[in-house]
């Protein structure tokens, strides 16, 4: 990509969604290495209590994620043009995100459960454990035609799917 093309790019930011296990982490960390972009990882900015109750195996509620958004939608405001990994499940969620960065754009992870079993379930370092899987793929609302993004299929190795995000986005 060109500087002009990354500029375009990353305007309004990037989120890169999916459930928990899809790579969302590992995806948004490369592709902001290869755009020369901030990252940030949405589940840092999770307050202790939704942590405590994803830990205990507890889903979060609608009214558990809105603050949280608020404070991820902000950091899409106040950095330049991020990558931000987030779950972004729903449709509400992604537009609670686009009140702050309106020019933000989706890039949503869709793996197999199998797959995305095994990556949750090999997990040491993470809040999240396997058992809220089901609850996340239940609540995932893909994007919609309406939606600024793409979704990639997670059928690759990481170095992949970035190159196939980064010539969609060019």
């Amino acid at each position: 990509m060109t500087v002009a093309e990354t500029d375009r790019a990353l305007d309004g930011g990037i989120v890169v969604m999916g459930v928990s296990g899809a790579g969302k982490t590992t995806i948004a960390q490369l592709l902001a290495e290869r755009l020369g972009a901030p990252f940030i990882d949405a589940d840092d900015l999770h307050g202790p209590e939704n942590v405590a109750k994803m830990s205990a195996g507890i889903p979060l509620t609608d009214e558990d994620r809105m603050p949280w958004l608020g404070r991820v939608g902000k950091a899409l405001d106040q950095h330049p043009a991020p990558v931000v990994a987030c779950s972004a499940l729903k449709r509400v969620y992604r537009d609670a995100l686009r009140a702050h960065a309106p020019r933000v754009r989706f890039v949503m992870l869709a793996a197999d459960v199998e797959r995305l079993a095994a990556q949750v379930s090999g997990r040491t370092d993470h809040f999240m454990p396997p058992a809220l899987l089901q609850s996340q793929l239940e609540t995932l609302e893909p994007l919609e035609a309406d939606e600024p993004g793409m979704i990639v299929r997670v059928d690759a190795e990481p170095d992949v799917l970035v190159g196939r995000v980064v010539e969609n986005l060019s």
